[in-house]
């Protein structure tokens, strides 16, 4: 008689996995800040601009990570490695000044220089609805940076799609991740 199968058997990778995974595949995809190896002119400042945009998205980002950190203490150990992610993303874009590497120990988010979150970073009573909303945010950014693909140089569309692809397992991770 075959052995049940366990209601927890889940399919594809497992959180740790991905985290495990995610940054190496970042460095071996070329996540630099490094020129963008198209041509100089009007091409290039299209190019920085998009560069800048990414950069500004990211720091953006780190900034609702901050917010729910600090709202919702509890997922910090969670959010915390994602939050860095997002932090080194901001950095390979050339942004990041505002963001600090580590993610905040104390309730009060380290991201912006008068220490506290954006306005518009307003984080639900529970921790299921603050993972959605991080979860909407990575997923939003990363569809946004699949489309803007065709429209740069060749090493910043490989930033770009190693970016969103690195989003896009946050957003996994934050939707399929046990609680």
């Amino acid at each position: 008689m075959p052995f049940p199968s366990s209601p927890r058997a889940r399919s594809g990778p497992r959180r740790r996995s991905l985290l495990a995974v995610a940054p190496a595949a970042l460095a071996l995809t070329g996540c630099t800040g490094g020129d963008s190896g198209g041509p100089v002119g009007e091409g290039s400042s299209a190019a920085d601009r998009a560069r800048a945009r990414a950069a500004r998205d990211s720091e953006g980002l780190v900034e609702r990570y901050d917010a729910v950190i600090a709202a919702r203490p509890g997922l910090a150990g969670r959010l915390g490695p994602l939050r860095e992610e997002v932090v080194r993303h901001a950095r390979a874009f050339g942004g990041g000044r505002k963001a600090s590497p580590s993610a905040p120990s104390s309730p009060s988010p380290s991201v912006t220089s008068s220490s506290s979150p954006s306005p518009s970073a307003t984080v639900p009573g529970n921790d299921k609805d603050a993972l959605a909303g991080l979860a909407a945010a990575e997923r939003e950014l990363a569809d946004r940076r699949t489309k803007a693909l065709g429209g740069v140089p060749g090493e910043l569309a490989r930033l770009l799609a190693s970016v969103a692809a690195a989003g896009a397992a946050h957003v996994y991770l934050l939707t399929e991740g046990d609680a």
